[in-house]
């Protein structure tokens, strides 16, 4: 080999390893981007709480990668009917008992992400699955059990507990939406 094709195969090779850094920073960003496209303020939340953006993401997306194996279907007209009233008799019984609605709304959302299929673990288990489908309304769950949690303790105010049902409700309706949320390839 003389000079001048070494020369040339070291301009290929630098060619080369210029557009693979270039596309690992391409795909890196669209990763990025979709996963904040998906999560909305979940994203910025996870990855505040871990520390780093490449951990959050990968928390992001192993959580992806886990809803994904589920086959989480709609309620039945019947199934949502009977769901729908029983959470009007929750909210009626806010008025005399704000206790026991609150209660009564944490277990009935429980009931519908069940009959749902979602998986019905520990309650951190149960958010990092419902953030995948509902990212804006994950926090409204997390503060709803935050405050049921205090007010077992005494530390909850009734206004407290008016947001923490008014929390439970927006979770509560969109579970009870007729969309299909299916793992990809279904």
């Amino acid at each position: 080999m003389n000079q001048h094709q070494v020369t040339i195969i070291l301009v290929a090779i630098v060619i080369v390893a210029i557009a693979a850094i270039i596309g690992f920073f391409y795909v890196r960003k669209r990763r990025s981007q979709s996963l904040r496209e998906r999560f909305g303020p979940e994203y910025d939340r996870v990855v505040k709480q871990e520390g780093d953006i490449r951990r959050g993401e990968a928390v992001l997306a192993f959580r992806t990668r886990n809803r994904e194996k589920l086959l989480i279907h709609p309620l039945t007209p019947s199934a949502r009917t009977g769901f729908a009233e029983r959470w009007q008799s929750v909210q009626a019984q806010f008025v005399d008992d704000p206790t026991n609605a609150v209660t009564r709304a944490d277990q009935l959302v429980n009931e519908v992400m069940q009959a749902r299929g979602y998986p019905m673990a520990e309650f951190e288990q149960q958010v990092d699955v419902i953030s995948v489908d509902y990212p804006v309304l994950v926090n409204n769950y997390r503060s709803a059990h935050d405050i049921a949690v205090r007010h077992g303790r005494g530390q909850a105010s009734t206004e407290d507990l008016r947001r923490a049902l008014v929390h439970y409700r927006s979770l509560f309706d969109e579970l009870l939406e007729e969309r299909t949320l299916q793992r990809k390839g279904a």
